[in-house]
């Protein structure tokens, strides 16, 4: 069984949905980062999905968008992405470890290479927003030779074809999105059309769904979970919360102002997300 394979029975078997947070490797420090996934995941995250930072993340919204930036800014690369993927492992060996990485890091580093050098890391899977199921196959073909189960986005509007394909190579869990758009666009609290979502998207079989974009607070997590999600994903709540606690503006490198003072207000955050996960 996969770390994925072990979690999601464990939780099942409490009666629990996953909370997972998105949060930006390097941002806005490699140190900084470290302190920052450790606090969220001893909050109680259930795993982890960690961004690369890129130049280009088309399909993030303004809070994430600042957050490549920024780590950017502070010498951010590929080999210090790595670095914390490793020490996050070492801290928390059985933790499902995913990471949203844009296709070109891929391209330019090596497919074959990019694979095989983040599941020596510990990662466990890998999301590639801006490639579609249709395009997927070489990425899918170096992922599992590396032991790297591939993620797809299922869109919430996706036709049969593009459905039944994420279903198919979707290998540790399956993306589900309620809306079109960027990141960081919340949802209203009433989070209409969950169930239909979640449903056309399970009806096609394959991996735990999670859902994600616009999950900003635990009444949406609530609803991801009672629409039949196997959880919720949340990335720009807690971006904004991280650069809240970070001065320095482009092009100067940020920096946390206090890091005990984030560190309580993330764990406040997360413990809420994850508390919203669990049935009553």
């Amino acid at each position: 069984m996969t770390r994925y394979d072990t979690a999601f029975a464990a939780l099942k078997e409490k009666n629990e949905g996953a909370f997972v947070p998105f949060i930006m490797l390097n941002d806005p420090s490699v140190e900084d980062s470290i302190e920052i996934i450790s606090a969220a995941v001893e909050a109680g995250a259930d795993a982890l999905e960690l961004g690369v930072p890129f130049s280009d993340p088309v399909a993030d919204g303004p809070a994430i968008q600042k957050a490549h930036v920024r780590a950017l800014d502070g010498g951010s690369t590929v080999r210090k992405a790595l670095d914390v993927v490793r020490e996050i492992r070492s801290r928390y060996p059985d933790l499902p470890i995913g990471m949203l990485i844009y296709a070109n890091v891929a391209y330019v580093r090596g497919v074959d290479r990019f694979y095989r050098e983040f599941a020596e890391a510990g990662a466990d899977s890998i999301l590639l927003p801006d490639v579609p199921v249709r395009e997927g196959r070489p990425f899918d073909t170096a992922a599992l030779e590396a032991g790297i189960d591939p993620i797809y986005i299922a869109p919430a509007k996706a036709s049969a074809e593009t459905l039944a394909g994420v279903a198919a190579h979707s290998k540790g869990y399956i993306y589900a999105i309620s809306r079109d758009g960027v990141t960081g666009t919340e949802r209203e609290s009433s989070v209409e059309g969950l169930r239909e979502v979640v449903e056309n998207v399970n009806s096609y079989g394959g991996a735990p769904v999670l859902l994600g974009f616009g999950i900003s607070s635990p009444e949406h997590v609530r609803a991801a979970i009672d629409a039949g999600a196997a959880g919720a994903i949340s990335g720009s709540a807690i971006t904004r919360i991280i650069d809240a606690h970070t001065e320095g503006e482009h092009p100067n490198p940020g920096r946390v102002r206090d890091t005990e003072a984030l560190k309580q207000e993330l764990t406040s955050f997360v413990s809420a997300m994850k508390q919203a996960t669990i049935a009553s």
